[in-house]
């Protein structure tokens, strides 16, 4: 499981043009789910998540976490994250899991990431989702568990 986590000031997410979900300060993270992944790695990744201290305490450190910033987070799958381009130009996604399961582990991880009192939006599973995001820092954080 490989999530790219970045902090933001504002983000959208629209599906045919139609407005979706929408952030104001947080986190967009895009969630890959590989073949193999299990429930116990989805709760460690919306553990991790929740509790990421990329967000500047009054010292300017990064110490705090998006709820201690009443922060919200935009949660979207994103197979793309397993494309192997090792082999060519063309990404292979033999690595990426199967939409049906991977589409459980995403919204697993949603109702986590809920469960630990963090406000959640999410994109459409599956679709051609268009996402404006103003990024804050730019601070982006790349997880794999």
């Amino acid at each position: 499981m490989k999530a790219v986590v970045q902090r933001v000031k504002s983000a959208t997410l629209a599906v045919d043009g139609k407005l979706i979900s929408s952030i104001d300060c947080g986190l967009v993270v895009f969630l890959g789910i590989k073949k193999g992944d299990t429930g116990e790695q989805v709760l460690k990744m919306a553990t991790k998540i929740a509790n990421l201290r990329v967000f500047e305490d009054a010292g300017g450190k990064m110490n705090l976490n998006v709820k201690d910033v009443k922060g919200e987070i935009l949660l979207v799958s994103q197979f793309t994250l397993y494309g192997d381009c090792s082999h060519g130009n063309r990404p292979s996604f033999t690595m990426a899991e199967e939409p049906v399961r991977a589409e459980v582990l995403y919204e697993e991880c949603v109702r986590n990431v809920r469960f630990l009192d963090v406000p959640v939006k999410t994109g459409v599973f599956g679709a051609d989702m268009k996402i404006e995001q103003y990024n804050d820092g730019p601070v982006t954080i790349i997880i794999e568990i």
